[in-house]
């Protein structure tokens, strides 16, 4: 159950990123300049206070993440950050292999 469940968050994820990918294809497209919507700016347009929580959180743990990790991530394109996600949802909980002429203990 736990385990189709992650795998609808990872789909749900990849569909996001796909439609990111659509939105910065088409924006090329109508403007002739290539400009991809980041991760952090996306976050900060959906929820401000909830990055500059995270981010107060992040520094209070270990200042170095936030520089080293965390923002690195926040300037990737979006579709990159949510495909990625996806997919690793998808390959961690994905069904296991039937045994094919043996039983499970």
């Amino acid at each position: 159950m736990i385990r189709g469940f992650f795998r609808l968050i990872g789909l749900l994820l990849l569909a996001g990123g796909f439609v990111f990918m659509v939105y910065d294809g088409a924006r090329y497209v109508a403007d002739q300049s290539l400009r991809f919507t980041r991760f952090g700016q996306f976050w900060n347009d959906i929820h401000q206070s909830s990055q500059a929580a995270f981010r107060a959180w992040v520094e209070g743990i270990a200042p170095w993440v936030w520089n080293d990790v965390v923002r690195v991530i926040l300037e990737q394109p979006v579709f990159a950050v949510l495909g990625i996600a996806g997919l690793l949802l998808m390959i961690l909980f994905r069904p296991r292999k039937r045994l094919i002429g043996y039983t499970r203990d």
